[in-house]
Order: structure tokens, then sequence, then C-alpha cells
């Protein structure tokens, strides 16, 4: 019996969700389609029935973290904070926190995989390109001043250089500290209140 396009939808869905945790934690080169489809629920045999190869799975990939109906662990907690934070505030807060740090399965791609981005072929890296568009016209649209662009486009280099540079560390207190002083730099850059 043939599956209906809704089952084909959610199976989809199963593995862009499988395929995105296990990118953010080993990388592209070392996951495989086989323990993608496995932590799926799904057999090796079924992954081209939606996806041309794996480049085109880990664009969609990265592509899902802009998903509104996926919304991640770190950001759900950061949308129940009391406060009248807008959207961007809540955005920054969440990127910086230290559920979001980690989360090394559901992380922002633009911090879980940007050496990998950069090695990647033309649809990852278009597909990268899309999520930093998307976070600097998140910040752009609510910054006030001279500059919205360039102060959107430094939240950003903050935002995943900063997290990026905490991961990266041993020292847990070092880690912490690179998180603070770049969550309290951005704030600054904005001219929001913490």
């Amino acid at each position: 019996m043939p599956y209906t396009p809704e089952q084909k939808e959610r199976t989809r869905e199963r593995i862009l969700e499988s395929a995105r945790c296990i990118f953010n934690r080993k990388g592209f080169a070392e996951a495989t389609i086989g323990e993608i489809m496995s932590a799926a629920g799904l057999s090796h045999g079924g992954f081209y029935r939606h996806f041309t190869s794996k480049a085109d799975l880990y664009a969609e990939a990265v592509r899902r973290f802009l998903c509104q109906d996926a919304p991640k662990p770190w950001q759900t907690r950061q949308r129940t904070e009391s406060g009248p934070k807008s959207r961007a505030q809540r955005i920054l807060a969440a990127y910086f926190s230290l559920d979001h740090f980690n989360d090394r399965e559901r992380c922002c791609p633009l911090i879980g995989l940007p050496s990998e981005a950069s090695r990647s072929d033309q649809d990852v890296r278009v597909a990268y390109q899309e999520v930093v568009e998307k976070l600097l016209s998140i910040f752009e649209a609510e910054l006030e001043g001279p500059h919205r662009h360039e102060r959107a486009v430094a939240l950003v280099a903050l935002c995943v250089g900063g997290m990026v540079l905490a991961r990266g560390v041993g020292d847990e207190s070092i880690a912490d500290d690179i998180r603070r002083a770049a969550y309290k730099q951005a704030i600054g850059i904005a001219g929001w209140k913490p």
C-alpha cells in the first residue's frame, strides 16, 4: 500500500530532525545516511524517496533551523520568560543561554556547522547563508538608530563567534565568561537593556 502524501511528509520530517541532530553532533563527513535513517526509525533503503543525496539532506537540515513549527528546547524555554522583550531580544538571550550552549544536537547550525558549511557544496552554503540572512533580518528590523545593518551584522558575528569560541575551550568558567561577555557586548551594540 503506497504512502499517503501526509505520511510521506511526516516521514521526511522525521528524517530531517534526525539528520539535523546527527549533523550538528558529528558533522557532515562523520554522519552516515544509515545512522540518520536508523535514528529516524527507518531503513536505509527509503532515503532516496525523500532526498537526492547526503548533501541535499544536509542543506535541508540546515534550513530546518528556520522552521517555526519545530522550535528547539532552548528556544521554547526562553519564550516562557516574563517581560516585554521583543522577538530579537528573546532570540539574543536564547542564543547565549546555557541551554543553547549545552544543546549540541539542536543548536543553531551557524554554531554547530560553520567549518562543515565552508567545505560543503554550493547548496549547503546557500542554506547556511539563508539562516544568516534570517537572523540578520530579525535583528535589523528591531534595531533603532543609525547603522542598523552594520549593527545587525555585528550581533550575528557576536552570536556565532561567541558561541563557537565558548564551545571550543575546555574550561567551563572560561566558556561562561565568553558567553556572558559576548551577550553583554551584543546588548550594548543593540542598545537594549538585559
